[in-house]
């Protein structure tokens, strides 16, 4: 069974940054590609970053030059590195193991970002 544990999130002001983390269970860790997800209230739940094996990582246009995901490998952890905060990405962000289709998520971490 896959295990997703988010951390780091918070309220901050709009051009701060915050660092989520998301410990995976060792056995997925290395096996799926991991991303991370956000949800706004009355939004659809929506792609931000992924993170192959591989290092290979790819980002939703909207967080292009301000997010980083990457993964580590010595703790079983991928980190979502997120500068410039602005107020519309406030949401709940989730860690994803294998793909949507997967079913393999975390609780969710809430990152409010005031104006």
């Amino acid at each position: 069974q896959v295990q997703l544990v988010e951390s780091g999130g918070g309220l901050v002001q709009a051009g701060d940054s915050l660092r989520l983390s998301c410990a995976v269970s060792e056995g997925a860790f290395s096996r799926y590609h991991l991303g991370w997800y956000r949800q706004a209230p009355g939004n659809e739940r929506e792609f931000v970053a992924r993170v192959w094996s591989s290092g290979y990582s790819n980002y939703a246009d909207f967080v292009k030059g301000r997010f980083t995901i990457s993964r580590d490998y010595a703790n079983n952890t991928v980190y979502l590195q997120m500068n410039s905060l602005k107020p519309e990405d406030t949401a709940i962000y989730y860690c994803n193991a294998g793909g949507v289709g997967s079913g393999a998520w975390g609780q969710g971490t809430q990152v409010t970002v005031s104006s």
